[in-house]
């Protein structure tokens, strides 16, 4: 899609059509998408993977939080991965799966949203955002059959219902709402248990940082593929707030000081544990 020798942009550029980037891409140049690819004979090497995303909803809005650890096969591939983007003004998304296909997936996600509000003049409505996200999701099903799956996490503000909502997606392109909390990834089945005992009606975005830290860390205990926070390289999870005022990524220090208060609280319950088991073995 290359100007012609006045360098002029081919007719597709200037012929009106779908307010979907997507689509455009579909119609006149499919190669460009990750779907469009072909993959070369043989089996899939191993590629970096991402885990773990978690997202919860508080008073004003929701909170999404990701671990920094991306793995291929049985080593770390990277200790600070980044797996939480802003979608736009008011919507996160979180990845899970093959890392190089889902960063560029939120890239032409992005893409798409900014496409849209400019062709139409209007934010898409929440709704709409976690469709299109489907969509594409959907279109990556060839790759995923071949394993290399992407599986985001999407969240956001709704500013018709002022609340904040998370939507989780297979690979297949189903899309599911949630509600109150949800993970996904490799270490989502101890990051929900730990979701499940801690969240509560009425928490504020404090509050609700802080049960998602809580939630990554249990998640890191018990998976291999989930990278806690790292005390010693101060190395923090990518946790972002989603409410009326927009997308918010929580900042560093804020961070570093709950997870060593967190780390102090489980010190304090370890020892006091390990006091009990001595006590009564006496």
């Amino acid at each position: 899609m290359s100007p012609d020798a006045y360098g002029r942009l081919p007719r597709a550029f200037t012929t009106p059509g779908s307010s979907s980037f997507v689509d455009f891409l579909t119609a006149h140049a499919p190669e460009l998408l990750p779907s469009g690819r072909p993959l070369p004979a043989g089996s899939v090497p191993v590629a970096p993977h991402a885990t773990t995303i978690v997202s919860l909803a508080f008073d004003g809005g929701a909170v999404m939080a990701g671990d920094r650890r991306a793995t291929a096969g049985s080593m770390i591939a990277s200790r600070e991965i980044e797996k939480v983007f802003p979608s736009d003004e008011f919507s996160a998304v979180g990845i899970a799966g093959v890392a190089g296909l889902a960063v560029e997936m939120v890239r032409l996600f992005q893409l798409e949203l900014e496409h849209y509000e400019k062709i139409e003049g209007a934010l898409l409505s929440l709704d709409g955002k976690a469709n299109r996200l489907a969509t594409m999701i959907r279109g990556n099903l060839a790759l995923a059959m071949q394993g290399l799956a992407v599986v985001p996490m999407f969240a956001g503000f709704d500013l018709d219902r002022g609340v904040g909502r998370i939507f989780s997606f297979d690979v297949t392109g189903g899309r599911y709402e949630e509600h109150e909390h949800h993970s996904v990834g490799s270490g989502s089945v101890f990051a929900r248990g730990s979701l499940k005992k801690r969240w509560q009606p009425g928490l504020d975005a404090v509050g609700a940082v802080r049960v998602a830290l809580e939630a990554l860390v249990d998640a890191a205990d018990d998976d291999s593929a989930t990278g806690g926070p790292d005390l010693v390289r101060r190395i923090w999870p990518v946790v972002a707030t989603v409410t009326s005022a927009g997308y918010q990524r929580v900042g560093e220090a804020e961070l570093g000081e709950m997870v060593e208060a967190l780390a102090e609280v489980r010190r304090a319950e370890h020892a006091r544990g390990r006091a009990s088991e001595t006590g009564g073995a006496r």
